[in-house]
């Protein structure tokens, strides 16, 4: 159900990668946040290495946030098996961790998933091959039919804008920066498909922590790479970038 309150502000990092020696760091971070946006997303990695400790650190500093958080999990939180239980340690009313789920807060529509690699454009892979490369393209197009799902589900609410929140890339243009050889596992142009035909305002991904913040599908759907390490490089003070609809 939607919150009367308008959403007009939302603030985006991704890479946040919490240690157990983060208590108290991240306070003063939520706050200022806080008093700038009216929403947060965090896309993926909120965990350093996967661990529930970690976890618990977040879910204690996120008590400092007072508007509405919308999260995917990262490659970082899958790491150690423990995803579903770190999705669940961070989940309240206020922080909605989204796994091919969507969300609905004030006139805005969060349709979050982590996605997968699987390259891009035509450098995409083919479900071809070795059961183990079969298994890897199939993961991206897995990824790419919850994306469609959630945003289907926010269609039913047709007087909404539609926000898509990922870790990894919808799109090559927000990877550039990093090594070429390393594109195929830092997102899939599979995942775009559905932000275009399901007419996204603006998608929000990380990982590519040496990428470029701004890009858009051949469509025009606007994509930001908030990693945090490139929010510091481009100059942001306090890492979050502001996206006004």
């Amino acid at each position: 159900m939607a919150e009367e309150k308008t959403v007009t502000k939302i603030a985006a990092v991704g890479d946040i990668h919490v240690k157990e020696t983060d208590k108290g760091k991240w306070v003063e971070y939520f706050k200022e946040v806080s008093n700038n946006a009216d929403v947060l997303i965090i896309a993926g990695d909120l965990t350093d290495t996967g661990d529930e400790q970690e976890a618990q650190v977040l879910a204690e500093e996120l008590k400092s946030c007072t508007i509405p958080v919308v999260a995917v999990l990262g490659n970082h939180d899958y790491e150690k098996g423990r995803h579903k239980l770190i999705r669940h340690m961070l989940q309240t009313e206020n922080v909605h961790v989204l796994d091919g789920e969507a969300v609905i807060i004030g006139n805005v529509g969060f349709a979050g998933v982590k996605g997968f690699g699987g390259g891009f454009n035509n450098h995409m892979l083919s479900m071809f091959g070795e059961g183990a490369m079969k298994a890897f393209v199939q993961e991206a197009v897995d990824e790419a039919l919850h994306l469609d799902r959630a945003l289907a589900r926010l269609d039913e609410t047709p007087e909404i804008k539609k926000i898509a929140v990922l870790h990894y890339s919808p799109i090559q243009a927000t990877v550039i920066g990093e090594a070429e050889v390393i594109f195929p596992f830092l997102g899939s142009s599979r995942l775009s498909e559905p932000l275009s035909r399901r007419k996204v305002e603006a998608a929000f991904h990380g990982h590519a922590h040496q990428g470029t913040l701004k890009g858009e599908t051949s469509a025009g759907v606007k994509v930001f790479n908030v990693a945090k390490p490139i929010l510091i490089r481009e100059g942001y003070k306090c890492p979050y970038f502001l996206f006004e609809l």
